[in-house]
């Protein structure tokens, strides 16, 4: 499962949106299912999270969890300007890494 995520954070976002996502990302990681999370920043302001899981029981975990559903409530009342979430599921995946041979 991947889920992307595309935000722009309002122009008086404070410290506090920082402090959180770094809580979050340190509470997702003990998730069963977390596999991994990277975060991009555009020219124009837009972020863009990628934040893959094992499978769909780990990102509903994620999803109910009670710390997080707070982050996402303070999220639309106080960081976020837009943003928009997208849910996949993997259908094909391959690959090539000279570093790790067998990949």
């Amino acid at each position: 499962m991947i889920v992307l995520f595309r935000s722009r954070l309002r122009p008086e976002t404070g410290d506090d949106y920082a402090a959180m996502a770094e809580e979050m990302l340190a509470r997702a990681r003990t998730m069963p299912g977390f596999v991994d999370f990277k975060s991009f920043r555009a020219a124009d302001g837009e972020r863009l999270s990628v934040i893959r899981w094992e499978d769909e029981a780990g990102l509903r975990a994620w999803a109910d969890d009670a710390r997080h559903q707070v982050a996402q409530r303070l999220g639309r009342e106080k960081w976020y300007a837009s943003f928009e979430l997208e849910v996949t599921q993997v259908v094909r995946r391959y690959g090539f890494d000279r570093e790790q041979p067998g990949r």
